[in-house]
């Protein structure tokens, strides 16, 4: 058991979703526009991979991480600090809503227990110790999602930082993390791979087949090339959605022919 978990847990929604593997994802409230995209990326293509995302219904990455999950066709918890008769913060009810009919809205709290700013950050030990591992996406340096991150530690969990610039005030508690021992991680297949997971659709990752008429595979090849070139020139090259983009980077790049580059760039490294 997960050290101060609490007693009981309230569940609106797919009780199951709360036995399946998941990966947290949090960060800043107020994230910049590169940030709330990275968010919602790597948790479509997490989710396409099989994982529930888990986050905490905040606005900004907490919402682009449930938002990307949703967009993916996958699974997603919301773990609330108030209880579930409650819609907090009020502009996420959709949100909510969405959420319920594609997973689970999770809180310790009686259903009529009314937001309170104490209780937030006692709820991220639930976030984190539901989860394999907690991403943090822009992170201040005294964002509320380093406690989440310090939880998953403390409960034995991974934590993963995606790194930002040095001139964004919002990279610096990623940075923190990262000196402090957080994997630094660019795609989400990283994550994948530091979590060794395995579930029964493994075979996204153990033998993924990219159809061989698959048109959007296709042109995503021949947008790659063998140069490593950004994610910004895939999608204008391609034509595609980001969400498509980072789904499919990712099933080619667990099939060895993409991979990552520095800069955020990516390359084929063998051809069809």
């Amino acid at each position: 058991a997960t050290r101060g978990a609490p007693p009981v847990l309230y569940v609106q929604g797919d009780v199951t979703a709360l036995r399946q593997p998941q990966l947290a994802v949090v960060g800043s409230r107020r994230p910049t526009p590169a940030g709330c995209r990275i968010g919602r990326e790597f948790a479509a293509a997490l989710a396409r991979a099989g994982l529930v995302i888990t986050s905490g219904m905040a606005w900004g990455i907490d919402a682009a991480g449930h938002e990307g999950a949703l967009e993916a066709g996958g699974t997603t918890i919301a773990v609330f600090g108030c209880g579930l008769a409650h819609r907090y913060p009020q502009e996420n009810s959709a949100l909510a809503e969405r959420i319920l009919r594609r997973g689970a809205l999770v809180s310790e709290f009686p259903p009529w227990e009314a937001p309170r700013r104490q209780n937030f950050p006692r709820r991220n030990r639930v976030i984190s110790g539901l989860a394999l591992g907690t991403l943090v996406v822009e992170a201040a340096a005294e964002s509320g999602s380093l406690i989440t991150a310090h939880f998953a530690a403390d409960q034995g969990r991974e934590v993963f930082a995606v790194p930002g610039s040095v001139r964004n005030p919002l990279s610096r508690g990623c940075h923190q993390l990262i000196r402090e021992g957080a994997h630094l991680v660019e795609t989400p297949a990283q994550v994948l791979e530091e979590i060794s997971f395995h579930q029964e659709n493994q075979q996204i990752m153990q033998n993924p087949q990219v159809p061989a008429l698959d048109k959007e595979y296709e042109m995503l090849l021949d947008a790659l090339g063998f140069e490593p070139v950004t994610f910004d020139t895939l999608a204008a090259r391609s034509g595609l959605s980001g969400e498509s983009i980072a789904s499919m980077l990712l099933i080619l790049e667990l099939q060895g022919r993409v991979a990552p580059y520095p800069g955020g760039r990516y390359g084929r490294i063998n051809s069809d």
